[in-house]
């Protein structure tokens, strides 16, 4: 789900992103669980549903991760995927609460399809989109496969993300949620696994989506705010670990709350409503203070043809010519771009 900030972050914040290329040589971290379920979301076929293989597993996950990380490496960018680990307790309530919204969504799903309305059952179905085990494991599998390193978090991929960044090993995280912000990252990219053109949901209308950069200290420093104020903000609007936050509270009344009166503790003797399925102090020494590991280099080898071919044609069917087509243009991608390259604190701070 992660923190609704958008109505708070200013637009002088966010630089747009015109070509990707100015991205090159920047060793991007890149929430994996984010990007697979922007794939799963927008790789389907013109009915709406997912692509599948002869055996009807699901492919739209591996067709998104190739080709849009394909397109990466072509313009110089060198990714790294984080993927979860075992999910806080803080959070574990909240997780039970959409595996029971995502059940509820398959059959309305299906009931909408059995009665003809494709639109309204094409809508539930993306409500209803999870990750299996087995998803997370043929992604890796083919990183592996491609010379992509990913990083196996101990819990949050995004705040393992945040930690990569903030210690120099990637220059920025990459995801749709504005959590990163939360967890320190310097620099968050959005929109990198969904540019392009999109429909919005329920309208017959298609946007230009585009890339963008917001940078932590001067969001900060626009706002007039702490690091910890911003946590703050967040935990009033609600976040994954008290998703519902105070009823009444948005982004920029949350803002004036905390702007006024300092901190959540001086906060919420003045908001009689206030009621949180966690300790919201715990929420916010989580967001200071999460289960990460230390990463001392991450390195992008040769891709494997054998391999890539063996797992997207040979056992799910993918189209040869096509594979074989992105598969040199990934190789030229390496050849100028990542051969032979890895990233690390002391590259890092040779660079400086």
């Amino acid at each position: 789900m992660g923190v609704n900030l958008k109505d708070l972050i200013p637009s002088e914040c966010k630089i747009e992103i015109e070509d990707l290329r100015h991205l090159a040589n920047k060793v991007l971290a890149f929430d994996a669980y984010n990007a697979l379920y922007q794939f799963l979301a927008a790789v389907r076929q013109p009915d709406g549903t997912l692509l599948m293989d002869s055996k009807n597993r699901i492919t739209s996950h591996l067709s998104g991760l190739f080709y849009r990380t394909i397109n990466l490496v072509e313009s110089g960018i060198k990714p790294v995927y984080v993927f979860d680990g075992r999910p806080p307790e803080i959070k574990k309530a909240e997780l039970e609460k959409r595996r029971s919204r995502k059940e509820k969504a398959v059959k309305l799903a299906e009931k909408a399809y059995h009665e003809g309305r494709v639109e309204e059952a094409a809508k539930y179905a993306v409500q209803a989109i999870y990750l299996t085990d087995e998803m997370v494991k043929e992604s890796m599998r083919l990183l592996e496969a491609m010379g992509i390193p990913y990083v196996q978090a101990p819990s949050e991929g995004e705040a393992q993300a945040a930690y990569l960044s903030k210690k120099g090993i990637s220059w920025a995280t990459a995801s749709q949620d504005y959590d990163s912000f939360l967890f320190a990252t310097p620099r968050l990219v959005r929109n990198l696994t969904i540019s392009g053109k999109r429909k919005l949901p329920g309208k017959d209308v298609y946007v230009e989506i585009k890339p963008e950069l917001i940078e932590l200290e001067r969001l900060l420093k626009t706002l007039g705010i702490s690091r910890e104020q911003l946590i703050d903000i967040a935990i009033l609007i609600g976040t994954d670990y008290n998703p519902d936050g105070i009823e009444g509270i948005g982004p920029k009344t949350a803002y004036q709350i905390i702007k006024s009166y300092g901190s959540l503790e001086k906060a919420l003797k003045f908001i009689p409503q206030a009621k949180f399925p966690e300790d919201p102090l715990k929420i916010r020494e989580y967001f200071l203070n999460p289960a990460v590991i230390d990463i001392g280099s991450i390195e992008w080898r040769k891709p494997s043809h054998t391999d890539i071919i063996k797992i997207l044609v040979e056992e799910h069917d993918f189209s040869r010519d096509r594979v074989e087509n992105a598969l040199k243009r990934l190789e030229k991608a390496f050849r100028e771009h990542v051969r032979g390259t890895s990233a690390s604190l002391d590259q890092w701070f040779k660079k400086r």
